[in-house]
């Protein structure tokens, strides 16, 4: 490490502050781990902030709701991305989540049996690694829109908010996804309006009826959340092909596209005489172009070799068998179809908890069971630090013993080497009640360890 950051150790750090972050830290927090999330943006809820200005969710806001706090609006209503940013942003207040805003990560890498995670001048040491954010981080633009005229308005949809940023003059939405098909309708109420690209297909029902709101979402997120797993045989036939496909039209249908003014338009294959050139030879003179064209997963930082040969990380329900510590949550199709939602989200980083958990207990249990070599007076002063009165009587007696075993070493020099061996390593190093209650003593003996290069 350099001595151009200031590190600081915490046992658990958590890459992205949106839903899936904190939906992580409510269950780190209901298990008693230390952890920190890291957000890139001001605000908790800018990425929700921060996209068009007329987006609202698919689902009814008694479906919106993260683990121990509902959606604050009627059930059957359907939030705007800032409702959803504002509900976020109360979310990590209510709970006390510690969310540190404004670190951008630049690298996560691995150093002996710690990560290290790199933010600008800041430098965080962990045992775990939590990366709770969606694969669409970096907008995708083919290569040749490069090429097109600069006086074109280029916007990506993620940079869209409203028709006030485009130039009078058509405009081409290239891509027809949920995005390219919501904001297609936005704009064309204000400039004449091409659509290139090919649906996958669409919801056959208005998603604002009652029978949508109060029956059919019900039956879909059930389909959703139990059924199209990774754990089932129609999951794991559907899912890759729903990932390369794309999601189905949700609120906006074929017809609607039509209704509105817009003219469909074969796909965009290039770049001729600075405009956009399409499959079938023509070229269209247009004003502006909005790329609703997706996003790269965008986990270049992560410099760790768990990704496959598709850039995809490699993970098992979110946990990385080829780094132990690393994790994922957000992920579209993580577990279930429902994984990336606000739906399922929960699900997900309740299991991840879990898994560090469980690690952790590991760990210690580990440093429990070691008969470890270390400088007797290192052991001695980390070993006094614990209040063996704060113990349940069995393991007082225990650190007393080893007390008295260190103690018997005094002849010995500060440099000389003792075999310390725990008699009863469950109770003495127990990690649940004794060693909280026996203070830090877990850690001064890791710090001792640490300093003569062992690891527990």
């Amino acid at each position: 490490m350099t001595n151009q950051y200031s590190s600081r150790r915490i046992q658990t750090i958590v890459i992205g502050g949106g839903q899936a972050g904190l939906a992580v830290g409510y269950h780190l927090a209901k298990r008693g781990i230390s952890f920190q999330i890291l957000d890139a943006s001001r605000r908790i809820g800018d990425a929700w902030r921060n996209r068009w200005d007329s987006l609202r969710l698919f689902n009814p806001a008694r479906y919106a709701g993260l683990p121990g706090m509902p959606f604050p609006a009627r059930g059957d209503t359907f939030p705007t991305k800032d409702d959803v940013a504002d509900y976020l942003e109360s979310y990590a207040q209510y709970f006390h989540l510690p969310v540190q805003t404004g670190v951008k990560v630049d690298r996560v890498s691995k150093e002996g049996d710690s990560y290290v995670v790199s933010a600008g001048g800041q430098q965080f040491e962990s045992d775990n690694v939590v990366v709770a954010m969606a694969n669409y981080q970096v907008p995708h633009l083919p290569k040749f829109s490069a090429e097109l005229d600069p006086g074109i308005v280029q916007l990506h949809s993620h940079e869209y908010r409203n028709p006030s940023q485009l130039r009078d003059g058509r405009v081409l939405i290239v891509g027809v996804g949920n995005s390219g098909a919501d904001i297609g309708i936005e704009v064309a109420r204000t400039h004449p309006t091409w659509m290139s690209g090919k649906e996958t297909g669409h919801v056959p029902i208005r998603i604002e009826s009652a029978l949508w709101r109060f029956f059919l979402v019900r039956l879909l997120r059930f389909f959703g959340h139990h059924v199209l797993t990774v754990n089932t045989p129609i999951g794991r036939k559907l899912g890759p092909k729903i990932i390369s496909r794309g999601a189905p039209l949700v609120r906006v249908k074929p017809q609607d596209l039509l209704d509105a003014g817009i003219e469909r338009v074969a796909r965009v294959v290039g770049v001729q005489n600075g405009q956009p050139l399409l499959e079938d030879g023509r070229t269209l003179e247009v004003q502006n172009v909005i790329w609703c064209t997706g996003y790269h997963p965008g986990f270049s930082w992560i410099d760790l070799p768990i990704f496959g040969e598709d850039g995809k990380p490699l993970h098992e329900r979110g946990v990385v068998s080829r780094a132990p510590g690393m994790y994922f949550v957000g992920l579209h199709f993580l577990y279930s179809m429902t994984s990336a939602t606000l739906l399922g989200i929960g699900r997900d980083a309740e299991h991840v908890a879990r898994a560090i958990d469980l690690r952790s207990l590991a760990i210690r249990n580990q440093a429990s069971r070691v008969a470890t070599r270390l400088p007797v007076a290192k052991l001695r002063s980390a070993l006094r630090g614990a209040d063996a009165s704060s113990a349940d009587e069995e393991s007082a007696g225990c650190w007393q013993r080893n007390s008295r075993f260190l103690a018997r070493q005094d002849h010995a020099s500060d440099n000389s080497l003792g075999i310390f061996k725990l008699r009863h390593p469950r109770r003495c190093l127990r990690i649940g009640k004794v060693v909280e209650e026996a203070g830090d003593h877990y850690s001064k003996v890791r710090a001792a360890a640490e300093g003569m290069e062992i690891t527990l």
